[in-house]
């Protein structure tokens, strides 16, 4: 007997694994990548565990998703139910696949008060299109039973009753079965930041369709808008620098400090006029430590040309004067 697991490698997907390999059945796991959430965390988890593991990209299906939710949003950005239909839905196809015979979630009824509750867990279920087939190990004897329990593939009594958004009953479970080291629950979907969430709506806002570069670049810098509506990214930290210098692409300007150490900032969109430069310069300036007390400083800018890297810019100097600007995103 094979099933597979939605496997985020988070605690409750781990525990649930540990459940029905307790019954003697090989689980194979399958993940899911996107520009919001990665998979690093699900593959160190599974070696531990010692399974398999299916990378799944739904990088296409869930932006279709997150423009227009049919189960609306979370408390940000986050259309979690429909979100989940479509994980286990693609799940649901792969066990057809490899010969499995069900699907596993960590799911625990009432953890997470929009997505799981009976509601919608019940029609995450049903939208699917594979009704039955879902077990969810730690909550299951608080649910409907479903094929695998009726069929005798597993024991309904060797299942929990975990239910709320209490953790003590999963870090005991967790202590039983030797677990030491495990991710806390939050921080794996950036849907679900309020900061990212709001570059999202107004990246949204400008593009229906936003590329994969336009998506990673929110991850990065602070972000503004200058007066003409261009967007205008600034480096936080040495480290950013480097990522907005590989995210530059042709039309994109690039800015920095001729003599002074400081972030690299970025202006991006059609037709950028002087006015977004000298305010993307004055940016630059102000968030220098050096820089932003001096009454003027000389700011290098080149455009990222077609066929040339960004190393290529092709710079020109121009003088801002303070006041230098140093607003919150």
């Amino acid at each position: 007997m094979k099933a597979v697991a939605l496997f985020s490698g988070g605690l409750d997907s781990i525990l649930a694994i540990k459940l029905v390999q307790d019954q003697g059945i090989e689980v194979m796991g399958v993940s899911f990548i996107s520009p919001f959430f990665g998979v690093e965390r699900a593959k160190e988890a599974a070696k531990e565990l010692g399974i398999s593991l299916k990378v799944v990209g739904i990088s296409r299906d869930l932006m279709e998703i997150v423009k227009k939710p049919k189960h609306g949003y979370g408390k940000n950005m986050n259309p979690c139910i429909d979100c989940h239909i479509l994980m286990v839905k693609k799940a649901g196809g792969l066990m057809k696949k490899v010969g499995a015979s069900f699907t596993i979630s960590g799911e625990v009824l009432g953890e997470r008060p929009m997505s799981q509750n009976r509601q919608s867990l019940r029609m995450v279920e049903r939208e699917s299109g594979y009704e039955g087939y879902l077990l969810r190990p730690l909550s299951a004897k608080l649910l409907p039973p479903t094929i695998p329990e009726k069929e005798s593939w597993v024991e309904r009594g060797r299942l929990l009753d975990i239910q709320g958004r209490s953790r003590k009953p999963q870090l005991a479970l967790a202590r039983k079965y030797g677990l030491r080291e495990f991710p806390t629950p939050a921080g794996g979907c950036l849907l679900t930041d309020s900061v990212f969430s709001q570059r999202l709506k107004d990246l949204l806002s400008e593009k229906e369709s936003p590329s994969v570069n336009d998506l990673e670049l929110l991850k990065v810098g602070r972000h503004f808008r200058s007066l003409e509506g261009k967007k205008i990214v600034v480096a936080r930290r040495k480290e950013e620098n480097n990522v907005l210098l590989n995210l530059a692409e042709p039309g994109d300007f690039l800015l920095r400090l001729k003599d002074y150490p400081g972030p690299l900032t970025m202006v991006r969109g059609k037709d950028i006029g002087d006015e977004s430069i000298r305010g993307a310069a004055k940016l630059t300036a102000g968030y220098s430590r050096r820089a932003r007390d001096l009454r003027e400083v000389e700011v290098l800018v080149g455009r990222i040309k077609e066929g040339l890297s960004p190393g290529e810019r092709g710079e020109a100097a121009i003088l801002v004067r303070a006041p230098f600007d140093t607003p919150q995103d």
